[in-house]
């Protein structure tokens, strides 16, 4: 389902602007993982800079996997920050399990995080302490007629990948035209990619038109253990 509904949600996203876009934020919550699992990140790259593509890590966009990614109106920020701050404090470092990768139709390219009970209840944690904050004149895009499942959950929180529809990833690539791709992910269906870590922390940041973080906001370590 991933492969089709996070391009169209970000273009979504960008779509729903008005004209005064300053008025508008799209910010996404994340977690923030351990070294290991940016590891893992930074072989892929390597790998997939060796047949020509360049990923955002290697762009220097630091690797995150989404927790509650939506848009809020330019002046919710500060009150977002304590929002997430509170949700955040005495937050425990979980797991987190890298299990392959997924290429969509469009040419997108994930790391498939593993979805664990732990990483479910800090990502619905945090929907839930954010979402009271977001812009609420966003409308659910046409494309999401063809999944109905997902349509309530875009309507009431406005994200369709959240609670049960949650698919945790790490983006690699998006709209990738290198025909080496397809090479790429049929060795990664053979040999796939996995890595054991931990989430380290919750972020907040302004993402781009491809849900990559340009601006960090604020970012909350976690210090216990679960």
């Amino acid at each position: 389902m991933l492969r089709y509904v996070l391009p169209a949600l970000l273009a979504t996203f960008g779509a729903a602007l008005p004209a005064r876009a300053e008025d508008r934020l799209s910010i996404d919550i994340y977690a923030i993982p351990s070294r290991p699992v940016v590891d893992a990140v930074a072989k892929a790259s390597r790998d997939l800079a060796g047949r020509g593509m360049t990923t955002f890590y290697a762009k220097g966009q630091a690797p995150h996997v989404t927790l509650y990614l939506t848009q809020y109106p330019a002046d919710a920020a500060p009150r977002l920050k304590a929002a997430v701050a509170a949700a955040a404090k005495g937050c425990k470092a979980v797991p987190l399990t890298i299990n392959g990768t997924e290429r969509t139709a469009s040419n997108w390219l994930f790391l498939h995080v593993e979805r664990s009970p732990e990483l479910q209840r800090l990502a619905d944690l945090v929907t839930l302490a954010a979402e009271p904050l977001r812009d609420r004149t966003v409308t659910p895009p046409g494309w999401m007629s063809a999944y109905p499942a997902k349509l309530p959950a875009f309507e009431r929180y406005g994200s369709p990948n959240v609670f049960m529809q949650f698919e945790p990833h790490l983006t690699l690539l998006a709209n990738e035209n290198n025909p080496a791709l397809a090479a790429f992910t049929a060795d990664m269906a053979r040999t796939p990619p996995a890595a054991h870590g931990e989430v380290e922390g919750i972020g907040i940041g302004l993402v781009d038109g491809d849900g990559q973080l340009v601006k960090t906001l604020a970012e909350f370590r976690c210090t216990g253990r679960s």
